[in-house]
């Protein structure tokens, strides 16, 4: 067996000592070889795009609001799964604007066409490419941010990092680069659900003062349609219509809310996620806190946690009817030490109120000089409603690249089934489409 040292100095590093070398070059041993390289210099690379999500189910969005056409492409889904854009189009549907007086006006049909990587119905293996395209834009509407930044819009700071930016519309910062994220996470809900039975599920939880009562939702009976049911995507439907009430007060002044989404994970295998630095809830936080708007996230107890004591907040173990292990409560999320345990995995995720409103409001130019800036366009009152299938989207594309990467490492060999679970387990009905 043979081995190689290859010397690479830290960056600026000084060339090391080549009377070393001859000294080094003598060392002989029978089963070890030890060689030196010349040291060739290199650039110090940097990848920093931002626009790619993922590991393994690998995910980059591209486009803008007022360009041509926004979309995704898809790299690293299996092969042989049946898919069309009806798949997809569902969950772009639910984000689309226009859809009632609590979203933006702007009218989009948001038809996506799959131009790559599925054949005669099913998927290839190969790079799925998404296209929807912008078809209601209005660039008159952003005259004014050519000059002036928007306040607690993306403008000012893309100025700071770029130099330049696509004025009109808001360019990546805008929420319709959202529609790359539903359309893939529609196929990552479609491959967690038919490999391992598991469901993503959001809903709006929270108006500005209007907060869904702890319980008031069954998590384990909770469905789309319920959710599906009113415009503001409460299962509640009493709740739904003070939340309603809420956005369409400040609605008619010009103003905004925020709110907050719950996103929930049914049959989630156990075990995904893994330990220290890549922990599922560190996952999932990175994914729901790269949407647009969104300001906080908690898993299980989140912050109310800080308020209880060990013997309060512990999740204790029992045996079910059907020999799992189980917790009695869910405190924890479904997820502890970095690792999915099989339980319900329920997130918060908290939106800031729509930076653009129809108010004048202080702001400055380009140039620094102050002015007064009224900002037109067609924006939400509250995001939280369409919020719901991107949240979804991206929990999905995280679940799924876990997924991946727990079968390749601690499912490729023979399981130790008194301690792990076949991650398919119960959903035998996972019949990938032949060619």
């Amino acid at each position: 067996m043979a081995s190689s040292i290859i010397c690479k100095p830290f960056l600026r590093a000084t060339k090391p000592n080549s009377s070393l070398y001859p000294d080094l070059q003598r060392l002989h041993f029978p089963s070890l070889r030890i060689s030196i390289k010349p040291r060739t210099h290199k650039k110090l690379q940097i990848q920093a795009a931002g626009s790619t999500f993922g590991n393994y189910f690998c995910v980059t969005t591209f486009g803008e609001s007022n360009g041509g056409g926004v979309g995704c492409i898809v790299d690293g889904c299996p092969p042989r799964i049946p898919l069309s854009e009806a798949d997809l189009q569902g969950d772009l549907d639910r984000r689309r604007p226009g859809q009632s007086r609590v979203t933006t006006p702007r009218k989009e049909t948001d038809t996506c066409r799959i131009y790559s990587g599925v054949s005669e119905g099913v998927t290839t293996g190969t790079p799925i490419h998404v296209l929807v395209p912008n078809t209601d834009h209005r660039e008159q509407d952003y005259k004014e941010m050519s000059i002036a930044y928007r306040p607690s819009h993306a403008d000012a700071t893309y100025d700071m990092k770029y130099g330049v930016r696509a004025v009109q519309g808001g360019g990546r910062s805008s929420a319709r680069e959202t529609i790359g994220r539903v359309a893939s996470g529609a196929i990552a809900k479609k491959i967690l659900k038919q490999f391992s039975g598991t469901e993503v599920l959001a809903y709006v939880s929270q108006v500005q003062q209007v907060l869904l009562p702890d319980g008031s939702v069954d998590h384990d009976t909770v469905t789309l349609d319920q959710i599906e049911s009113n415009i503001v995507r409460c299962p509640n439907p009493e709740y739904a219509e003070k939340m309603i009430a809420a956005i369409d007060a400040v609605r008619i002044k010009g103003d905004s809310v925020g709110g907050v989404v719950t996103c929930i994970v049914r049959n989630a295998p156990r075990g995904l996620g893994s330990p220290v630095f890549d922990k599922l809830e560190a996952e999932l936080a990175k994914a729901v806190m790269s949407v647009p708007a969104s300001k906080g996230f908690e898993l299980g107890s989140g912050f109310s946690g800080a308020f209880l004591t060990g013997s309060e907040h512990n999740d204790e173990f029992y045996t079910d009817e059907h020999g799992r292990i189980r917790t009695r409560t869910n405190r924890s999320g479904g997820i502890q030490g970095g690792l999915s345990n099989g339980e319900i995995i329920n997130m918060r995720v908290a939106f800031k109120p729509t930076p653009a409103i129809s108010r004048k409001q202080h702001t400055v130019t380009r140039e620094k000089k102050e002015i007064e800036l009224l900002v037109h366009g067609r924006h939400d009152p509250c995001v939280a409603p369409r919020a719901v299938p991107v949240v979804e989207a991206m929990v999905a594309l995280v679940l799924v690249d876990q997924l991946m990467a727990q079968y390749a490492q601690c499912n490729l060999f023979p399981i130790n089934a008194e301690l792990q679970e076949p991650l398919s387990l119960g959903f035998p009905n996972f019949e990938p489409a032949m060619i």
